[in-house]
């Protein structure tokens, strides 16, 4: 299969819409009908009204964390030599670990403001986060972009931007794997009562090992390569302390449960 779709959904009177920015919109769709359905759930402390605002503050955290992320973390060489760089968004790059880390302060912010305790927030929007994760992933699909090594395996996809070699369809791997695996993961683990920081814990890890498997059968970023040993990259850098994190946050949260119930 040749992987040449017009990255231009709709075109009307000169405005231009394109798939990726769908597959942004079509994510927020989801996290905000998703939060809607727990927030309605007997017994949350959660108001329709709040999720409302906490999917605003997120929203902002995404765009900005992970644009600022993508520059630091993938193209700090060219942000050094044009620090407008930073704005020019419409050039493409977003890098997921930056945006991340902007929700998490953007959930501080909404935390303070509700005076909710701040793992509670995390927790709350964690299982609302995988489906627009897997939206993005179709939407580099959709580009051609973030394609993966040459394989001769049967479901290898031609790349025209990157030649006439079949290759691992990655960013269909971690459409699969980053969003529908991990939604079902968190869906399930979150449909009962856990301790604080579980859920978030279980997050950090699922993704932190799927994006750094994946990695391993994805081309790393032109401009950065391998930065070790012939095969590790910055995506596996960033992930390696998620890993981490998450097993640190699922530690905390049993302890301390059992040490409520001791």
């Amino acid at each position: 299969m040749v992987v040449n779709f017009d990255p231009v959904a709709v075109s009307l009177f000169g405005l231009k819409v394109h798939w990726y920015g769908l597959m942004y919109l079509l994510a927020f769709l989801s996290a905000w009908k998703l939060g809607r359905v727990r927030a309605a759930k007997p017994g949350s402390d959660w108001t329709a009204e709040q999720m409302d605002d906490l999917l605003f503050y997120a929203g902002l955290g995404v765009i900005l964390g992970g644009r600022i992320g993508y520059v630091l973390f993938y193209n700090f060489s060219a942000f050094v030599e044009s620090p407008l760089l930073l704005f020019k968004i419409w050039q493409g790059g977003m890098s997921f670990h930056g945006g991340f880390l902007g929700v998490m302060v953007a959930s501080w912010f909404f935390a303070r403001k509700y005076h909710k305790i701040y793992f509670s927030v995390v927790d709350f929007a964690a299982p609302l986060v995988p489906l627009g994760l897997g939206a993005g992933r179709i939407g580099n699909f959709i580009n051609g972009e973030l394609w993966g090594k040459p394989t001769d395996l049967p479901w290898g996809m031609i790349f025209p931007a990157a030649g006439n070699i079949p290759r691992h369809p990655s960013q269909l791997y971690e459409a699969f794997f980053e969003g529908l695996v991990l939604f079902i993961i968190l869906w399930w683990f979150s449909s009962r009562p856990r301790p604080l920081m579980a859920v978030s814990g279980v997050f950090a890890l699922c993704y932190g090992i799927f994006r750094f498997a994946v990695e391993f059968v994805r081309l790393p970023d032109v401009q950065l390569g391998y930065l070790a040993w012939g095969w590790l990259t910055m995506g596996q850098i960033l992930s390696a302390p998620l890993i981490l994190t998450g097993i640190i946050l699922l530690v905390l949260a049993y302890r301390k449960r059992g040490d409520s119930r001791s």
